[in-house]
């Protein structure tokens, strides 16, 4: 934190923070043992580095594929939080529609321009956001699917759900954030019609 104010107070002392879009995301998933020797498990006390979400590094949950997007455009970007999807696949798009360059497809067939979305312009985002952690999972109009897989459900090494399953998961992000229940039984067709969405974008060739 002290780093990224250093860096804004900087723009702002020479006078090129209007001029400068800073965007802040990460790596996905929080782990807290990983193989380092720096006592974070015993530091850890009672914070929750993922906070709701369930997983962690190496998840499909969305503890390991959901990642924090800051942007920051003085006059530019519309103060507020956004629950808009996009990927960070979409930078590509977006900063080429920004600078009004332009690229090749066939070598970025997945970004899409959300450029709209990054300056608080748009609420509505992607359409549907495929995430890769061991399986695929799919989320479309705040529904995930996890595509059935044969994987470890647990990493022992890293204390970490890793979502694989062997029967196909369904979970309404809008009121099961925490991916509790799994409702793929219930809804039958949507599990459907998701699995074919997947299998479609993961058969489509640029």
């Amino acid at each position: 934190d002290w780093s990224v104010g250093e860096i804004l107070k900087t723009l702002e002392r020479l006078g090129l923070a209007n001029n400068t879009i800073v965007v802040l995301s990460s790596d996905n998933g929080p782990v807290v043992d990983d193989g380092y020797q720096d006592q974070a498990v015993e530091k850890l006390g009672n914070h929750k580095p993922a906070g709701p979400l369930r997983g962690g590094k190496y998840s499909a949950f969305e503890a390991g594929t959901r990642v924090p997007l800051l942007v920051r455009w003085p006059g530019q970007v519309k103060k507020g939080v956004s629950e808009a999807p996009i990927s960070q696949v979409d930078f590509l798009a977006d900063f080429a529609a920004l600078l009004g360059q332009s690229y090749n497809r066939n070598d970025a067939p997945d970004t899409e321009n959300q450029l709209n979305v990054l300056l608080g312009r748009d609420s509505v985002g992607r359409s549907v956001i495929v995430e890769h952690a061991g399986t695929l999972s799919i989320v479309q109009e705040n529904w995930k699917y996890i595509d059935p897989s044969n994987g470890a459900s647990y990493a022992k090494f890293t204390n970490t759900e890793l979502g694989n399953a062997p029967k196909p998961q369904l979970y309404n992000l809008s009121t099961d954030l925490g991916e509790k229940q799994n409702v793929a039984e219930q809804y039958p067709d949507r599990v459907q019609q998701m699995k074919e969405r997947l299998q479609k974008i993961r058969n489509k060739t640029p």
